[in-house]
């Protein structure tokens, strides 16, 4: 559909790390505005036209100390008009400005106010404001743990598009546990920023405005339930390489794509080194020949190219079996391992990296049971639901503050959803399957095989888990230490915005 490109001819940027406009003892202060502009994605490319953070694709990286108060006025300076096919028959768009944003730190622990509310959003220099605008200025306490967390737009019924059009950056917590560990550092900790796009001849963004054969009363535009570009971008170029010495590198990995989830390898057939997950440090570093990522989840690894001087590897996307012929999608960053040495690699892979305390062992308020589940609209598009209830459905998830509750996430759609709960980080506790013809059949669950504990690397503090066809996840989590308005959400874009996102509302504890 779009246009084909050369890969690995440009090099990979390294976005640069915002500074504040004021900083004292007690805080740090950013301005961060919104804006339209033209960016060159690729060598072969005209410049495209995209929305930026500061101005730029992604935007810069947030690089901030555990404990450290920061404030942050996140400024809409975008056009009144959106250059991505805006669907107006959802969530009453049509009586709503064309672009809104509203900036959600995604991992945070942080007050509602600050959390990015769908509904806080904003138009430029605040002309309207949503029903939950509350504040221009957002605070960040960073007590989390040391974590790669990421920025991006979570405004009601565009937040794909937003996303897509370039508003998304990454936003790092460091502590002294990691700085103690010896991890790679300074030009040796790299961000990568992993997104598909698909681009027309002229260098623009291309975005469906309909499905294939769309029917002639279906709204137009209209919302698509996925989607899944043909051009991999890391970092804002399109398939780029990157010269490395023969030593140990950390790279934080992001996967902000709108639908498609990786499984990254690295053809030299050596192996990653995991330390980190959503939330930060796990407590034993993980080899693995093979990462799964989806939309919205973060992985924090160690590659060492020592034994790999002159050689070039790649690190790419197993597509499996069935993936078609046409499909460039398995390639995703070319490593040139030509720089000199610079110096004796110092950098560490420990074994043992933090200590993480289950939640089990805590008194268990509420078991929660809900599904994921899949139905059609008045025009016959697909609709998918968290509990079979839309966005402005009552609100039923109401935890108390403090409680310590599990949830268990039933699957009876055919495939896999990230699932993101805001405020809190979790930990996952088992994955259990069901005959899912069965309960298409009489709504029983009848198991098919016993609860299977998280594979190692996902034993960590998370924020958003997979959540596969015909299975129950469980996770639990402690909602601390606000309370008020917040949200859980299928991470994959297409779905959030149309409906698979329910308002979550903690609640004071009863006296």
């Amino acid at each position: 559909m779009g246009v084909k490109l050369k890969k690995f001819v440009d090099s990979l940027p390294i976005m640069e790390t915002l500074k504040p406009n004021r900083k004292t003892k007690h805080e740090s202060y950013y301005v961060v505005s919104m804006e339209e502009t033209r960016q060159r994605l690729h060598r072969d490319l005209a410049p495209t036209t995209v929305w930026g953070y500061q101005g730029q694709y992604p935007g810069p990286t947030i690089d901030v100390n555990q404990g450290e108060r920061v404030r942050i006025k996140w400024v809409n300076n975008l056009p009144s008009t959106h250059f991505l096919p805006v669907d107006k028959s959802i969530h009453d768009l049509d009586h709503l400005p064309e672009v809104r944003t509203v900036t959600h730190l995604h991992g945070a622990n942080v007050a509602p106010e600050s959390d990015g509310y769908p509904e806080a959003w904003y138009t430029k220099d605040y002309k309207e404001v949503g029903p939950f605008f509350k504040q221009k200025v957002y605070e960040y306490n960073n007590f989390q743990r040391g974590a790669t967390l990421w920025y991006h737009d979570h405004a009601m019924g565009i937040t794909r598009l937003n996303v897509y059009a370039g508003l998304a950056g990454m936003y790092i917590i460091r502590d002294h546990k990691e700085r103690s560990l010896g991890l790679p550092e300074g030009p040796y900790e790299i961000p990568l920023i992993i997104q598909d796009r698909t681009f027309n001849r002229d260098g623009s963004l291309f975005y469906p405005e309909q499905p294939n054969n769309p029917s002639e009363d279906l709204p137009h535009p209209s919302i698509q339930p996925f989607f899944l570009g043909d051009t991999i971008v890391v970092n804002g170029k399109v398939w780029p390489f990157l010269e490395v010495e023969p030593r140990k590198y950390r790279f934080r990995i992001l996967n902000a794509s709108n639908t498609r989830s990786y499984q990254l390898y690295l053809d030299s057939g050596q192996s990653f080194h995991q330390i980190g997950s959503d939330g930060g440090l796990l407590a034993q570093t993980v080899k693995l020949e093979k990462i799964e990522i989806e939309p919205g989840v973060r992985v924090d690894v160690i590659v060492d190219f020592s034994d790999y001087d002159g050689d070039t590897i790649l690190l790419k996307n197993d597509l499996g079996p069935n993936a078609a012929p046409e499909d460039e999608t398995d390639d995703i960053l070319q490593f040139k391992v030509t720089k000199s040495l610079s110096g004796k690699d110092h950098g560490r892979i420990p074994q043992y990296l933090s200590e993480i305390p289950t939640l089990t062992k805590n008194n268990i308020t509420a078991i929660r049971n809900l599904k994921l589940v899949s139905t059609t609209d008045k025009w016959e598009r697909p609709l998918l639901l968290l509990d079979h209830k839309m966005w402005n459905d009552p609100i039923t998830e109401k935890p108390q503050l403090g409680a310590t509750e599990i949830w268990s996430l039933i699957n009876v759609t055919g495939f896999s959803h990230p699932i993101h709960i805001h405020l809190v980080q979790f930990q996952i506790l088992d994955r259990r399957p069901f005959d899912l013809d069965r309960y298409n059949q009489d709504g029983q669950i009848v198991y098919t095989g016993p609860a299977k504990p998280p594979a190692p690397n996902e034993r960590g503090w998370k924020d958003i888990v997979s959540a596969p066809s015909a299975e129950i996840t469980r996770v639990i989590m402690k909602f601390s230490p606000y309370t008020g308005h917040y949200v859980w959400h299928c991470h994959i874009l297409e779905h959030e915005d149309y409906d698979m996102m329910r308002p979550l509302l903690v609640v004071p504890q009863e006296k």
